[in-house]
């Protein structure tokens, strides 16, 4: 499981996460929703030890990432944004590389870049050079090096940004499927995903959740029956007139108030 505590990175005067608590169990979808600029990257790279905070601390599997980081990481499988691929590299040739690099070795290795393949869906590319792939594929491969070593915990930053509609049902039914055996953390600004992929979602803004609740909660507490509608009401657009930003800095107590 992963457990946040208190969590806050500042950048000089920008304060990017702010003294942010959650947590999320095993067999349990988490979507982490917000605008751009909403600090979803920021406590992501936190809570896999990528970057460290500020203040506060997560623990992942109850080993702290501040402490402990080395063994933390082990029990992680990280899908970072626009994930780094090495073009000149088959599929399986990347995965085998990623796969020494979290010291697998032998019929281990064989197995787990095996099993990656077979549950990405990249039978068909695996001996194909990643700079010929399609964007949707380009991704798979990108995921399935995340799950190489068997990780009781994934963290997706993004896992559908600029899929089409057919590549972001296959990584959705994907992540439902994965999130059945283990804790899943993602963030992504797509409210669709909410219902597609989610057991439960967290909207941050600027830093500090505004609401949190299972999909059908958070659909409720819109008003309208509209997960949009909730989003503009607890999140500050900057787009928004003066005015309008007060309403919705309301709207965002009352929601947060609700979700707790």
């Amino acid at each position: 499981m992963i457990e946040v505590e208190n969590l806050t990175k500042s950048f000089g005067t920008k304060v990017a996460v702010n003294n942010l608590s959650f947590s999320v169990e095993k067999g349990e979808v988490l979507g982490f929703l917000g605008p751009n600029g909403a600090g979803k990257s920021t406590t992501m790279r936190m809570v896999t030890g990528f970057i460290p905070p500020t203040s506060g601390d997560a623990r992942v599997c109850g080993i702290s990432v501040v402490d402990q980081p080395s063994e933390a990481k082990k029990r992680v499988g990280y899908l970072p944004e626009s994930a780094p691929l090495y073009n000149d590299m088959t599929v399986t040739g990347f995965l085998n590389f990623c796969a020494s690099i979290r010291r697998l070795r032998g019929s281990a290795k064989k197995e787990a870049v095996e099993r990656a393949i077979e549950t990405c869906f990249l039978q068909s590319v695996a001996r194909q050079s990643i700079d010929t792939l399609s964007k949707g594929y380009r991704h798979r491969t990108c995921l399935a090096q995340s799950l190489l070593h068997d990780p009781e915990v994934l963290i997706l930053d993004e896992p559908t940004d600029g899929l089409d509609p057919n590549q972001k049902h296959e990584i959705r039914q994907l992540i439902r499927r994965l999130g059945e055996t283990k804790t899943i953390l993602f963030s992504t600004h797509i409210l669709e995903e909410v219902e597609a992929a989610c057991t439960r979602a967290v909207i941050v803004d600027r830093g500090v959740i505004v609401a949190d609740g299972t999909p059908t909660e958070l659909i409720e507490q819109s008003g309208t029956g509209s997960l949009t509608d909730l989003f503009r009401q607890v999140t500050t657009r900057d787009t928004a007139a003066p005015g309008e930003k007060k309403k919705s800095g309301k709207s965002r107590k009352k929601t947060a108030k609700a979700g707790a």
